[in-house]
């Protein structure tokens, strides 16, 4: 297993509060290990990237499973996948070109719009000084182009005038050092999916976000506080119609396709009031915790958390022909 955990960060100066947000907890690693080891496998421990590197030569695996977010820069999440594909170690997940895509923002929904899935209309921002008029309509959401986990996004993301985009878009530029994506802000529910498999990859039952007790969240939204705040809540079948469960599923397992993602993977999707789904980002390398959807849609399917992290394996394996 190759991974980041969240305590062995070492923050830097002038880091944001979140900076190793996107990194394991040590006992979600355990979870892990455990569902492996009841699934007859045995589990070598490598952790993140630097330990892989002073191990590849001596390393006796037939697969890794790879959860490593990687440490700075864009490409941070296909670190570990390039390493273990020069020396042609297979492994669990998606290779380097499509975490990379799907990690930057601005590149994934660019490969959204070149096939015809729904996503919010958006510019970017590199040098708030150089901003000229633009046409998208307020209300927006400011967010950092390459970012996971929320990171970057709170309350004060929603902007709904010019003066307040263009502070909210200084600071996530000054802040995190990349540009700032600026989207239009979908007002409405918001649902996330995880797509499983390979050949014939399948869109699990959608999940629906709840933030304090509303399933119709209007202008609320996902933010990083959110994350382990009370007010968050996960609902697992979602309560819709079964024609809007069919539209969200179809563009979740088209946006997964799209980016040509491996074994599982989870889409987030924003439904306006007209039911029409837009995908926010996909992330090919979602965390597998017990507090994330895993578990729910597992239970939903009629299977044990240990179940899905096996099955992801198992798609894996039949990938590799192993």
């Amino acid at each position: 297993m190759t991974y980041d955990l969240r305590h062995e960060y070492v923050f830097k100066k002038n880091d944001p509060a979140d900076a190793n947000a996107e990194f394991d907890h040590k006992d979600t690693i355990k979870e892990i290990e455990r569902a492996l080891v009841r699934g007859g496998h045995t589990v070598v421990h490598i952790g993140n990237a630097h330990n892989l590197l002073k191990t590849i030569d001596k390393l006796r695996v037939d697969i890794v499973f790879n959860l490593a977010e990687g440490l700075s820069g864009r490409n941070r999440e296909s670190q570990v996948p390039i390493v273990l594909e020069t020396k042609g170690i297979p492994f669990v997940g998606s290779d380097g070109l499509t975490l990379g895509l799907a990690l930057d923002k601005i590149l994934a929904k660019k490969i959204f719009i070149a096939e015809g899935i729904p996503t919010p209309r958006f510019l970017e921002i590199k040098d708030i000084s150089t901003l000229d008029g633009f046409s998208l309509k307020f209300p927006l959401i400011v967010k950092p182009r390459y970012e996971g986990s929320s990171k970057g996004i709170s309350k004060d993301s929603l902007a709904r005038n010019a003066e307040s985009m263009r502070k909210r878009a200084d600071w996530v530029i000054k802040t995190y050092k990349q540009p700032a994506l600026v989207e239009e802000f979908i007002r409405g529910q918001e649902f996330t999916v995880a797509v499983l498999g390979n050949r014939n990859p399948e869109a699990m039952p959608p999940v629906q976000i709840s933030i304090d007790g509303e399933k119709n969240l209007g202008e609320k939204f996902y933010t990083f506080g959110h994350i382990r705040s009370g007010a968050l809540k996960y609902i697992c079948p979602a309560e819709i119609s079964r024609e809007l469960r069919k539209k969200i599923k179809d563009v979740a397992l088209k946006s997964y396709q799209a980016l040509e993602c491996c074994d599982f993977g989870r889409v987030d999707i924003r439904v306006d009031k007209k039911g029409t789904p837009y995908v926010l980002e996909i992330n090919p390398l979602p965390s597998l915790s017990l507090e994330d959807i895993f578990p729910l849609v597992g239970k939903q399917l009629g299977i044990g958390y240990g179940d899905i992290i096996n099955r992801i394996l198992d798609y894996a394996l039949e990938r590799h022909g192993l």
